[in-house]
Order: C-alpha cells, then structure tokens, then sequence
C-alpha cells in the first residue's frame, strides 16, 4: 500500500525503457536511425532531381570556380583587381569551350559526306552479311520495320517527343545562363560567400568547417586540373594514332576522348569503341584492330604512369569505389550525373580525412595500427 509522501519505487528490471537497453535493443535504435537517414538522403535526392535546371549549374560553377581558384589568387596577388580578374577568368574559359566546339563542327562538317558515303557502303555491306545467316529477316520483314519507323516519325507520340526536346534545350539555355552568372559570383566573391556561409558556426565547428570548405576546394580544383591534363594527353596520343592510320574525322573523335575522359575508366571504354566503329565503317576490320591497339595502348601509359603522377594526391579513391560512384551517378543523373559522380565522392573522402584536424581523418576512418606496430611499442620490445 503506497502512503502519500513516500517516494515512488519502480521497477527497473521492468521498466519499459530496459527494452531498449539490451543488445536487441541498440540494434532496432541504430535501425530507426538508418531508417531516417535513408529518408532525409532520398529527399535531399528527390529535391534535387526537381531542381536540376538549379542544383547542376551550380555545382558546375563550384567545380569549374575550384580549378581556376589558382589563377584568382595569383591575379589578386598581382593587384588585378577583382572584377578584372573575373572578367578575365571568364573570358578564358569561354575561349577553351568554345575553342572545343569550333573544332568538333570544323572537322565534322569537312569530312560529313565523306563519312556518310563510307557509312553508307559499310551499312550495307553489313545487311549483305546479315542476310546470309540463318535467322536473317527476310525482305518482306525489312520492309515492315522500315514502315513502322516511318508511321512512328509521323504519329503524335514523336511530335510530343520533338516538343519535349524543345523544353530541353530551353532548360538547357536557362541552366547555362544560371552557370555563367553564378561562376561570375563565384570567381569574385567566393571566399566572401563563404565566410558568410560561416557566420552560424563557432569554435571548433567554425574551424572544421573552414578546413572541409578548403579541402573541397583544393580537391575539387586538382581533380579538375589533373582529369583535364589527362585527357589532354589521352587526347593528343589517341588522335596522332587516328592521323597516322587515316581514321576520318580523328579531330572530332580526339576531341570526344577529351570528353569522356572526365568519367574514369568508362569514358576511356566509350572513346575507344567509337574511334573503333568509325574506323571500321571508312576503312576495314583490320585498321578498327589497330585503332583499339592504339586505344588499349595510349591508356595504358596514361593509367600506368601519367595518372598516378598528377592525381595520386588528388584523388585517393579505389578503383571499385570509384564504379559504384559511377554507377549511382548514372543512375540519378544520366552522363551529368557520371561526371560529377567522382568529383564529389572526392570532396566528401576529403572533408571526412580532415574531420578532426589538418591530416586528422574522422575517428572511424582512422588506420588502425598493424600488429608489428602494436607489438613494437610494448614496453621491452626491441627492434628487429
């Protein structure tokens, strides 16, 4: 019989709370706690898949902000002032883009008819071929698809798909407008914007975010920096081999392994398959083999010896780290998404190795001390 004053005794062993104590008990805890890390991740994911005339540019003009902080700070260094250097940051790389797409429409529309005839020669041959095998479609049945190709570019369903193409390249021209304009403020006010972007922090947070947002910078920069010179030099071998071998259009395809070499390891796939294809349209099965030698060899060097050189400490990531970063960048993002997979899988390996200090990773991603180096430091343990 409880009597009024008397404290309350409970229960411990029966307490409600005790189910959570246990081994059991931590487990469904830190499942509740995946649980709503997963929804926020998948919400930031969905928000961002809305925003994307948004969100893309922006992080476009971060990574290409990065690379030229470099030549920012040298100019301001030199007295240029701000607006000046901006001005001249963006005129630069206005000149490089369109340098790239001048040289791709130069080359193609030189060499199209060409190319076309080739390709047109090959093609049938190729029917020619398909029709000596077994299961080969007969003529009639050639004829059937030719007519449904014909009704689907004349039909409703492609004059929607056209339409849709057009919203594209307006969202397109809306997002390059937002690039240009947000790199111009990034160029000139980005330490300013981010001090600003500080202002909540405090203390240690304030210096951890300080060293996450240089980190992010210097990674974001040498990986930029370091891809654009591996490609350059993926580029230039691949394209003399193109030359030598007298592949049509090797400008424009030397220009296009430029490109894809900004997506690790499949890039350099899809280049190689290309340059191979056109060389076996316009010249033959055994002039495609030496295209893919050429291919296989000029990547080789390039990941064997260059790579290493000029990314080994910009980029510190595994090679299966890197596919799945690529596999889930595709997946959310399509090619955009591939290209910005690696990048931003480095800024965040990078801001976890300064996590708890200049060249302190996050307690978790420490490395954990072999044997030798824990039998070594007993007390009476001598060197071997």
């Amino acid at each position: 019989m409880h009597i009024e004053g008397d404290p309350i005794e409970i229960d411990t062993d029966k307490a409600p709370w005790r189910l959570w104590a246990d081994g059991f008990g931590m487990v469904a805890i830190r499942g509740v706690q995946i649980i709503v890390v997963v929804i926020v991740a998948a919400g930031i994911i969905w928000g961002i898949q809305q925003l994307t005339v948004v969100t893309i540019p922006v992080v476009i003009a971060l990574i290409m902000a990065a690379a030229f902080a470099p030549v920012m700070r040298w100019m301001r260094a030199k007295g240029v002032p701000s607006l000046l250097a901006t001005l001249l940051a963006l005129l630069a790389i206005v000149v490089i883009l369109g340098l790239i797409v001048w040289l791709i429409t130069w080359a193609v529309r030189n060499q199209w008819d060409d190319l076309y005839s080739q390709a047109q020669e090959g093609v049938q041959h190729v029917i020619a071929w398909v029709k000596t095998l077994p299961f080969a479609p007969d003529q009639d049945q050639l004829d059937e698809w030719w007519t449904s190709i014909q009704e689907f570019l004349t039909s409703a369903q492609f004059g929607s798909g056209a339409l849709a193409g057009i919203g594209a390249v307006a969202n397109f021209v809306t997002g390059l407008v937002l690039l240009v304009t947000v790199l111009f403020f990034f160029l000139k006010d980005g330490p300013q914007l981010w001090e600003f972007l500080l202002r909540p922090f405090r203390g240690a947070h304030y210096a951890r975010a300080r060293r996450i947002g240089d980190k992010t910078v210097a990674t974001l920069g040498s990986y930029i920096r370091g891809t654009a010179a591996v490609a350059f030099v993926d580029a230039l071998g691949i394209g003399i081999g193109l030359l030598i071998l007298q592949v049509p259009l090797a400008l424009p395809l030397a220009v296009l392994v430029f490109l894809l070499a900004f997506i690790p390891i499949v890039g350099a796939t899809v280049a190689g398959i290309l340059a191979a294809l056109v060389a076996l349209v316009a010249n033959g099965w055994f002039n495609a083999l030496l295209v893919v030698g050429v291919v296989v060899l000029v990547n080789q060097l390039e990941g064997n010896f260059l790579q290493p050189f000029l990314m080994g400490r910009s980029l510190r990531l595994h090679a299966f780290v890197i596919l799945i970063a690529l596999t889930v960048g595709a997946v959310l993002g399509g090619v955009l998404g591939a290209v910005l997979a690696v990048p931003i899988t480095a800024v965040v390996w990078g801001a976890i190795q300064v996590w708890d200090g200049p060249t302190t990773p996050a307690r978790w991603a420490r490395r954990k001390p072999d044997v030798t180096d824990r039998v070594s430091s007993l007390p009476g343990a001598t060197a071997q």
